[in-house]
């Protein structure tokens, strides 16, 4: 529930948005730092949020930022001006980083064998649904507009649950193991400090820069970030050299097949969001749909998406290394049949649901069986450092898909002529089409790569 509740919170605002602007008489930039606040703290702190946990304990932390989203949730429902909602909004996003990287920790450290595989098929489904849940989700708050309040449910709505579980999760989750090893290996500030300027550096260009027209200091960031990058590598490869703890153990990067998984995710994931918010915008923007309808409308592919994160593993074991490359096949053939049904300016009818069904499908066999089985090459030891690590890929992969697909449609957008939002949508789904595509190949190789190790062992 706390990790559903994180997720929901980076989509849940994109269809509160309009509402927010005209009740707080927000700027556009302000708007997006109140939609892309989240997002930068959230990515910015998951690793430094893993590491904290080996330190001060997972259960600890978890609570600790459970209890400050929860606040921050309140403080934002209740803002007054935009300044203050994006103020929260930061604070929520802190709240997310410290709790999110304990959710995978803990299942790592407490589940073994087939236990464990059944508990991460659990998290990876609703990693999957959460994205497309709060699209819908917050269609539903905004148009009930529930006793006059607007926009403001999408951020209470948090209240009430992270209070229930503030009270359970004392009592059900296992007490924090004291004096382990891995608690002794420090916090690495030099690596952190390294990560954390290179994420933000390359966050805050992708969540702004549409909105700001793609200005110079957003490719200067850009520049730096891949500086920052590569000085955090070569600091922590001389950490390792040492015999120190670097932010992220080398057995991590080394496992099989973890280099090729994190590829898939991301761009399982840059495909996932890119997809939401360039139909989000066609369906409100271009084909008049209400906030409720859209919202409705992503339930299709979530209820899929999230399905197969639950049920894959009742498929042949022979299968699992090419279910990677079959879902984003699917999802290929799908993205081309949701440009031919919306294509001419129509809602696509039934054919609509067919594909968005089909979607889900494919994009749940992509991500949900790759998070999984990469996750069961990591020893336990390890667990703090793969949350980290892959919370943190997920998250950068949707953000990629919203500046790069989500820029296309928009840059479309603006062009002169008739239903330019057709002619847009157009355009990004054949894009999405070759990312997946691509993102089919590399899953491809990586199949391959894993029956030759098998082979070879």
């Amino acid at each position: 529930m706390g990790q559903f509740m994180a997720l929901l919170d980076v989509f849940i605002v994109n269809v509160a948005a309009p509402t927010i602007r005209t009740d707080l008489h927000t700027s556009g930039a302000g708007l997006q730092l109140v939609i892309a606040g989240y997002t930068i703290a959230y990515a910015v702190l998951l690793i430094t949020g893993a590491r904290l946990g080996d330190l001060l304990g997972h259960r600890r932390l978890f609570l600790a930022g459970l209890a400050l989203f929860t606040v921050s949730s309140l403080a934002c429902g209740l803002a007054q001006n935009t300044g203050e909602l994006i103020g929260f909004r930061f604070a929520q996003g802190t709240g997310s980083a410290l709790m999110i990287p304990q959710v995978l920790s803990l299942l790592q450290l407490n589940f073994r064998g087939e236990a464990r595989t059944r508990a991460m098929s659990v998290y990876s489904a609703v990693v999957a649904s959460g994205a497309a849940l709060g699209q819908s989700v917050g269609g539903v708050l905004v148009s009930a507009d529930l006793f006059g309040s607007g926009w403001r449910p999408v951020f209470l709505v948090n209240v009430p649950i992270g209070l229930v579980l503030l009270l359970i999760a004392p009592r059900v989750l296992p007490a924090d193991v004291r004096n382990a090893p891995e608690r002794r290996r420090g916090l690495d500030l030099p690596g952190l400090t390294l990560l954390a300027g290179a994420v933000t550096l390359f966050t805050v260009p992708l969540v702004l820069g549409q909105e700001e027209g793609w200005p110079l200091w957003g490719w200067v960031c850009l520049g730096l970030s891949a500086v920052l990058f590569g000085l955090f590598v070569a600091v922590e490869s001389r950490v390792a050299r040492r015999g120190g703890a670097p932010l992220v153990s080398a057995r991590v990067l080394r496992a099989p097949g973890i280099a090729q998984a994190i590829t898939v995710i991301m761009l399982s994931m840059a495909i996932n969001a890119g997809f939401l918010f360039a139909v989000a915008l066609h369906l409100q923007s271009g084909l008049g749909f209400s906030a409720l309808r859209t919202g409705l409308t992503f339930a299709v592919c979530a209820v899929t998406f999230g399905g197969i994160g639950l049920t894959w593993r009742r498929l042949p074991v022979a299968w699992r290394p090419w279910l990677a490359v079959s879902g984003l096949l699917i999802a290929a053939v799908s993205l081309a049949g949701l440009g031919l049904a919306l294509r001419g300016g129509g809602d696509g009818g039934g054919w609509l649901y067919v594909n968005l069904l089909a979607l889900g499908l494919g994009l749940g066999l992509a991500f949900s069986p790759t998070f999984t089985l990469a996750l069961s090459k990591v020893a336990p030891q390890d667990a703090a450092d793969a949350s980290g690590l892959l919370a943190t890929v997920t998250q950068l992969g949707q953000l990629i898909g919203v500046a790069t697909l989500g820029t296309l449609f928009l840059n479309r957008l603006a062009l002169p002529g008739a239903h330019p939002s057709v002619h847009a949508f157009s355009v990004t789904s054949v894009a999405l089409v070759c990312v997946s595509v691509a993102g089919a190949l590399a899953a491809g190789a990586a199949a391959v790569a894993g029956v030759r190790r098998r082979a070879a062992h």
